[in-house]
Formats: C-alpha cells, sequence, structure tokens
C-alpha cells in the first residue's frame, strides 16, 4: 500500500465535504482541521470543489482527495488539481488508469460482493462500501470480509460515531463520515460549536475503538 493509502488507514476517518456552497465547504475544512483532521474527501458534487482542493492541498499538513468521482475525466481533472487520492460510489471504467498512471490512490465504489470483486480486480486500492449502513452496516461489512479478506473495504454512508467501533472490528480499514460529521444545517446556521462537538466526539470513538 501506498504512503497516501497508509495515512489513509492511519486516520481512521476521513471527513467527507458535501456542501452547498463553496463557503460552507470551506469553514467546515477550517473547524474540522482545527479539532485535528489532517484528511479530507471534497465531493464534486461541492461548488467549486477544484478551487477548493487546489488551495487545501497547498497546505502540507492536510491531505486533500476528491469524492463522487463519476467518469475517468473528472478523475484526471481533480488529480491535476492536487487530488492526493480519488473515491468514486460506483464502479468508474477507466478511473484507476488514471489514477494509477498518476501514482494516486483510488476508491471504487461497490454495494455487492460481485461489485467488491470487480472492484478490487480492476485496480482499487480501497473499494468504498456504499452507502454502508442501507446496505446492512457492520453486519454486511463483516460478512463481505469473511470472503474478501485481502480486500481493503472502506465504508460509507450512514455512519455515526457509535458506529466507528463496530465497522473497524467487522474489518473496515477506514471509515468514510460525511453528514454526521459534517452537518451543514448547523454550517449554516454558523453553529461551529455543534460541529466541533461532532468533531470531538468522533475521534473520541475512534481512539476508543482502537
Amino acid at each position: 500500500m501506498s504512503d497516501i493509502g497508509q495515512r489513509l488507514v492511519s486516520a481512521g476517518v476521513v471527513p467527507v465535504i458535501r456542501t452547498e456552497t463553496e463557503a460552507l465547504a470551506r469553514r467546515a475544512v477550517d473547524l474540522l482541521a482545527d479539532e485535528g483532521f489532517r484528511l479530507f474527501e471534497i465531493t464534486l458534487t461541492t461548488p467549486g470543489a477544484l478551487s477548493i482542493i487546489t488551495d487545501l492541498s497547498s497546505n502540507a499538513a492536510l491531505l486533500i482527495g476528491v469524492g463522487t468521482v463519476r467518469t475517468a475525466e473528472q478523475g484526471a481533472e481533480a488529480v491535476e488539481a492536487g487530488a492526493s487520492f480519488v473515491v468514486s460510489p460506483a464502479f468508474v471504467p477507466g478511473l484507476s488508469v488514471v489514477c494509477h498512471q498518476a501514482g494516486v490512490p483510488m476508491a471504487l465504489g461497490a454495494a455487492t460482493p460481485t461489485e467488491v470483486l470487480r472492484a478490487h480486480e480492476d485496480g482499487a486500492d480501497f473499494v468504498k462500501i456504499f452507502p454502508a449502513r442501507q446496505l446492512g452496516g457492520p453486519g454486511f461489512l463483516k460478512a463481505v470480509r469473511s470472503i474478501y479478506p485481502d480486500i481493503a473495504l472502506m465504508p460509507t454512508g450512514g455512519i455515526e460515531p457509535a458506529d466507528i467501533r463496530p465497522y473497524l472490528q467487522a474489518g473496515a480499514v477506514c471509515l468514510g463520515m460525511g453528514g454526521k460529521l459534517v452537518n451543514e444545517a448547523a454550517l449554516a446556521a454558523g453553529d461551529d460549536a455543534a460541529i466541533r462537538a461532532a468533531a470531538r466526539e468522533v475521534r473520541a470513538e475512534l481512539a476508543a475503538a482502537r
């Protein structure tokens, strides 16, 4: 596994930044970074995502990736903008080639054992199990892990702080957390305290799980 891949595993939880405005996304990163997070996935559904990635990737203390990548071309643009890792919610033909040529680790999405194997055989460094909660949570992940012990699984979707330990025990190498960590309503209301409280809860659960 690459150094960047190891950093993802070491981080344990990767905040998924998905907001309706660029300003809210930047504010979310600022608050979470202040609470100790160093890795962030900026989704392409966020306005100004590539600009955010370019700006944040200049900070050597942070590791910035891109999420919700739907085409190989989008992946290439994000890598050119400075993304250090690439995440897709689905199987995207050609994305693994683009990322590996650039030396950037990537995750392809999967929701079934067949899709997990296909993503792995296509060259995915991680397989994103999405939407994790709706698929069955830690129990589903454990079942998939039992047949694919050599595949790095990254559940994402509906994960709450209390789920961190069960997912890691089920075999997740790291987790993607969006709305339960980056509450857009709280951001829009200027409720920084709520964002900070969620960040501290997640970090405490992660520390206790390890």
